[in-house]
């Protein structure tokens, strides 16, 4: 018998095979892969881009404008799916790829799929040195893309063209399982793209992938609920692994049969809304007062789906020494951390098996209202930090406030790095599930005005995306405003220009050193002078307004909201005023200086590290 083939190059394979990968949402049968991000080059214009030109009307390639910022909207956009359909970001070799590998690294510290396909150098090596080719004098095989290794959950280079059959799945497994999410990356040697190879039909049969929910162990489900049994004080810790196990509901449900507060990771927020019955605030570093004041009296710690970063522990200060946890993950990796109960397991099925191994056990009937009473004296807080005010210059409390009442229910909030993160997540008050999005488990400046765009896509008109950014991200990378004109993805973008770096320079002062390099005025400039935001973007086609009070800012985002593409707001907002926080945080501070301050932020400090609990 002989099998039935299809003569193709290897990058038309590799296009029609992904062409025919599906994934099914709310019982709609849709492509896995929704579309490229594409920048060309010589390592993949000519054979590449010539697969991808002939199946616009199945898998459309939206060019970028900088390979980095094209990842990180293709991350945004897997997130806002919750993991369920992906984007591809494609790039030349050399500079190209380099410029991807942040992305990668905040894909990987998210747990989120995005695939990565490069052009690499030639396999026959016959033309070398080629363009954009660093040579390693003792290993010829090392190419740029080896830098990926280490940021990707999947990495293969393809030097001959069936290499594809086994690696295309590899990639997309590892991209999809709960487990080993993150991102996939793959080089293609510039000679293998051109090859055309006697491929098995049956390699392009349409795939419809699921996202696989692994049960727990049952004797770890008795032992987690035996423990849960003994707690005087329990409290949930949710995190993103509840939004990507679509776990909200069931875990709320959970915590309100059970009697047990719920507090959120920066990852986590947005599973509920702000005012749900169970639900007690942020917790950690950019936390609320009224999560960390359980977190410190609580004995047991039911962890479902965080990696238990430092911000959500405060370097590991804000628990009991004595406290334990119970940590539900599908990821090993993470379950057992800190010397916690590991329960290895998709976090919707197994709090549903854990309810079951409950019975009718219930927390103390006074937990709830206690956690429902701090957090209502949090609220008061915030409404005190955002009131508005006549003061000269308005504070980012105050601007999230503002901004908060103007959005509508379904407009997804976007924040990344600076000081926007810690008072989104302490001031933003979600007003419907799935509609938050911070990244900060890499940090990455420059992820938002780009998330923005990969949102838009996803979100289809279902609710705007709101960017919420500092003068010095958006001077990183703001390119996407542009993306968004043209490709007619409307976001709306609040710039607080604050001078500089100013949630930098807070931790710089506030650790004894005094303000250096990151405000514009403490840099080494000939006259500091702010950009006009305004011009600018407009310049790149968006509409945009300058706002003089927090009067102007209500009006302009009410504007905002009627126009019909990418719209930026800004304002000048305090560089010195922030919300106040009651966890701490472990840094490097200098053990020897001459300076006062420093010895006093370093005598600080160690008092912190008394105080930590030591694990692994």
């Amino acid at each position: 018998m002989s099998r039935k083939t299809v003569r193709l190059t290897m990058a038309q394979a590799l296009v029609r095979y992904l062409c025919n990968q599906f994934t099914e949402i709310d019982g709609e049968r849709l492509p896995l892969f929704a579309g490229v991000f594409g920048i060309f080059g010589h390592g993949n214009v000519t054979c590449l881009s010539e697969a991808l030109e002939s199946v616009q009307d199945q898998l459309p390639t939206w060019r970028g404008q900088n390979e980095q910022s094209m990842a990180l909207a293709a991350i945004a956009f897997a997130k806002a799916k919750r993991r369920r359909q992906l984007m591809v970001a494609a790039t030349s070799i050399g500079p190209g790829a380099a410029n991807m590998v942040t992305a990668a690294g905040t894909a990987h510290a998210n747990r989120l799929p995005v695939l990565l396909i490069a052009g690499d150098t030639f396999a026959s090596r016959v033309p070398d040195p080629v363009l954009q080719q660093v040579e390693h004098f003792n290993d010829p095989t090392l190419t740029v893309n080896d830098v990926f290794k280490p940021v990707s959950r999947y990495w293969d280079r393809i030097v001959l063209p069936e290499q594809i059959i086994s690696s295309l799945p590899q990639a997309i497994a590892a991209m999809l399982d709960p487990a080993d999410c993150g991102p996939a990356f793959i080089g293609l040697a510039q000679d293998t793209q051109e090859v055309a190879f006697d491929y098995p039909a049956a390699f392009f049969d349409p795939t419809i992938w699921s996202i696989p929910r692994p049960r727990a162990d049952r004797k770890k489900l008795a032992e987690a609920a035996a423990l849960l049994k003994s707690a005087k004080k329990p409290l949930i810790i949710s995190g993103g692994g509840v939004r990507y196990s679509l776990a909200e509901e069931k875990v709320a449900e959970f915590a309100i049969n059970r009697g047990i507060p719920i507090v959120e990771t920066i990852a986590g927020k947005g599973a509920l809304t702000h005012s749900h019955p169970a639900h007690a605030g942020p917790i950690g570093i950019v936390g609320s007062t009224s999560a960390n004041a359980l977190a410190s009296e609580a004995d047991v710690i039911l962890a479902i789906g965080t990696r238990l970063q430092d911000f959500t522990t405060g370097s590991w200060t804000a628990f009991r020494q004595d406290a334990k946890f119970i940590s539900i993950n599908a990821a090993r990796f993470d379950a057992v951390k800190h010397r916690a109960l590991a329960v290895v397991g998709d976090a919707l099925e197994t709090v549903i098996e854990l309810d079951d191994a409950l019975g009718d056990w219930k927390a103390d009937p006074a937990l709830l209202p206690k956690a429902q009473s701090l957090f209502a004296d949090w609220n008061k807080l915030l409404d005190q930090h955002q009131a508005v005010t006549n003061g000269p210059i308005p504070t980012y409390a105050q601007v999230i406030g503002i901004v908060n009442e103007t959005s509508k229910p379904n407009d997804t909030l976007i924040a990344a790095a600076g000081g926007t993160p810690g008072e989104v997540t302490k001031g933003w008050r979600v007003k419907n599930p799935n509609t938050f999005d911070c990244e900060f488990g890499f940090s990455c400046m420059g992820y938002e005005i780009a998330a923005g765009w990969g949102h838009a896509m996803a979100k289809a008109g279902n609710g705007t995306p709101i960017v919420m950014i500092g003068d010095g991200t958006y001077m990183m990378m703001n390119s996407d405003i542009y993306s968004t004109i043209l490709t007619g993805h409307k976001m709306i973008v609040v710039v607080c220009d604050n001078g500089g770096y100013a949630v930098i320079n807070r931790l710089q002062q506030f650790k004894g050193v005094p303000g250096f390099n990151n405000l514009i005025k403490d840099c080494r400039v000939k006259e500091p002078f702010a950009v006009d935001f305004v011009k600018h973007a407009e310049s790149m086609g968006a509409l945009a307004r300058r706002c003089e009070s927090l009067a102007d800012l209500k009006t302009a985002m009410e504007w905002a909201q009627t126009t019909d593409r990418t719209t930026i707001v800004t304002l000048v907002t305090d560089a010195y005023a922030w919300m106040p926080g009651d966890a701490d945080w472990d840094v490097g501070v200098p053990e020897v200086s001459e300076r006062e301050s420093v010895q006093k932020a370093r005598a600080d400090q160690e008092e912190i590290r008394k105080k930590q609990r030591v694990g692994v």
